[in-house]
């Protein structure tokens, strides 16, 4: 056995060692548990949709408007979960209405990460007048309400699924940037930063190949609760008419439909609800599991 193979197995066996040791860690906390099965179980039925689903999300059955679940009188097996006020069954439209909100969460928490862990870098590396003028931009967006500010921002770009999303990103993306520029600072003085500097590495790979990894731990738990906040920030929007736009089956736009119906029909209000509720309860019980196992000082010696 050369040396290359020998190395090589080692490598795995490190990081078959590391992810038992994640494990471990993230596994005492039963709710962090719970909600990563949940979580998976949602990725699953957003991704066979179109298997699962009994019914088209848009389909309109005119003779069956505001049909009520099928446990309560007048409800039919054919629609679980009841209808709504145009006869589109409430279970196919919260299904697909999963795979909505999962592609928010993706595309919010991909586009504000990337940016601000580039500028959190710059402003953390490079320091001084760069970093000056990076944080006080963050502060101007930090300055005002969340929800607010991206309501501004959709007003502005025009009421659609994709620039609620730009939106939200926008909002969110000042929390990445402190986080990345606070963790940068805090490796800039260790000793590995110092000898790849003596040896001459240049400043693109020390920063993304040698300071980017060891700052990850706290971005990842801050994407996991970014997650949830995309799907909530996404279904106010929705709600509010500005973000994705009817007949879309988004969970907020179901409820803004819903409206008017809320002492009549309490199922086309309370269902979606309910879906946005224990989503984002499981991606937020997933964060504290990731924050447990991936900060060293909650660690147990």
């Amino acid at each position: 056995m050369n040396e290359a193979t020998v190395s090589v197995e080692s490598r795995q066996s490190g990081r078959i060692a590391l992810l038992r040791e994640f494990w471990s860690y993230f596994s005492e906390n039963r709710g962090a548990v719970i909600g990563l099965f949940f979580f998976i179980g949602i990725i699953i039925i957003a991704v066979f949709a179109d298997f699962i689903a009994p019914h088209a999300p848009n389909q309109q059955f005119r003779d069956a408007l505001l049909q009520p679940p099928f446990w309560q009188d007048g409800g039919q097996l054919r629609f679980p979960l009841g209808t709504d006020a145009v006869g589109r069954d409430m279970l196919s439209r919260l299904i697909f209405g999963a795979r909505y909100s999962l592609f928010i969460g993706c595309v919010v928490v991909s586009l504000s990460l990337v940016l601000g862990i580039f500028l959190g870098l710059l402003a953390g590396f490079f320091g001084g007048k760069i970093d000056m003028a990076i944080m006080r931009l963050m502060d101007v967006v930090l300055a005002f309400p969340s929800l607010l500010l991206a309501l501004v921002l959709v007003a502005l770009l025009g009421p659609s699924l994709i620039n609620a999303m730009i939106a939200i990103a926008i909002v969110q993306q000042p929390h990445y940037v402190r986080l990345t520029r606070a963790a940068v600072m805090g490796e800039m003085s260790r000793d590995y930063v110092t000898a790849a500097r003596v040896i001459g590495v240049r400043t693109l790979r020390l920063m993304f190949i040698t300071i980017l990894p060891n700052c990850m731990a706290p971005l990842i738990v801050q994407a996991a609760r970014s997650f949830s906040s995309a799907i909530l920030d996404a279904a106010a929007l929705g709600f509010l008419g500005m973000g994705a736009q009817p007949p879309t089956p988004e969970w907020g736009t179901m409820l803004a439909e819903a409206r008017e119906f809320i002492l009549r029909a309490w199922w086309v209000v309370t269902l979606p609800g309910v879906a946005i509720l224990t989503t984002v309860l499981a991606v937020n019980l997933m964060g504290d599991g990731l924050r447990d196992a991936l900060d060293p000082k909650l660690k147990r010696s």
